[in-house]
């Protein structure tokens, strides 16, 4: 089984690291991880990843994942990036996402007419390639699973091990990895957080970094 991760510069980590340390453990997954050229790519946490080969190297996925950072405002417009993922997800079982990366599906066209989701502070963007958003952490239309942000990842990556292998080799993974999440603080989702840290974040992030993502998806469709 072929699990093929599309990673480009400023990708955020997570996104990819969580999910792929739960799909790795799939009986007989054989991970790729792509970059356009093969080249390392810089994540949104001062390290860099070395991919095993770039698009031209690259097998057929079974399971197609890309993942989001602030680099999706400038991998939308990467021609030989979106054309990638279009073609990849014609022969894949399973095309997914992790909170922006679900932009960079949309850019492929892979989202019109879907349920999906991606991280809360970018959800207003998803009817732009046409699909409609669903408050979860995980949302499967068909083939295509979208997930939240970030941590989402893990969840996507578990039920996605029950769909192919079933629940009790997903629940025999998250023992092993003892995925038990008990955060020590309240409110790590939009609805569980107060007022006054939803307000400070967007307005030192997310406000500036959401006006910068709708121009990058307004210049591509």
């Amino acid at each position: 089984m072929n699990i093929v991760f599309v990673l480009f510069d400023n990708v955020t980590q997570l996104d990819f690291t969580g999910p792929v340390q739960f799909l790795s453990r799939l009986p007989g997954a054989k991970v790729h991880v792509v970059s356009k050229d093969g080249a390392a790519v810089k994540t949104d946490c001062g390290f860099s990843i070395l991919p095993r080969s770039g698009f031209g190297q690259c097998l057929q996925a079974d399971v197609l994942c890309v993942p989001g950072g602030h680099g999706v405002r400038d991998a939308i417009a990467d021609t030989a990036l979106v054309d990638f993922v279009r073609q990849q997800a014609k022969g894949a079982d399973y095309i997914t996402s992790v909170c922006t990366g679900a932009f960079i599906l949309g850019a492929a066209g892979l989202l019109q007419g879907k349920k999906a989701t991606c991280h809360w502070a970018y959800t207003q963007f998803l009817p732009l390639f046409g699909a409609m958003h669903q408050p979860a952490r995980v949302v499967r239309d068909g083939n295509v699973i979208t997930a939240g942000g970030v941590t989402s990842g893990i969840d996507f990556a578990l039920e996605l091990i029950a769909a192919i292998s079933g629940e009790a080799l997903a629940r025999t993974i998250q023992l092993a990895l003892e995925y038990d999440p008990a955060p020590p603080f309240g409110g790590g989702s939009l609805a569980r957080s107060n007022h006054e840290t939803v307000r400070h974040l967007r307005a030192s992030v997310y406000d500036k970094a959401a006006a910068e993502m709708e121009i990058a998806i307004k210049n591509i469709i």
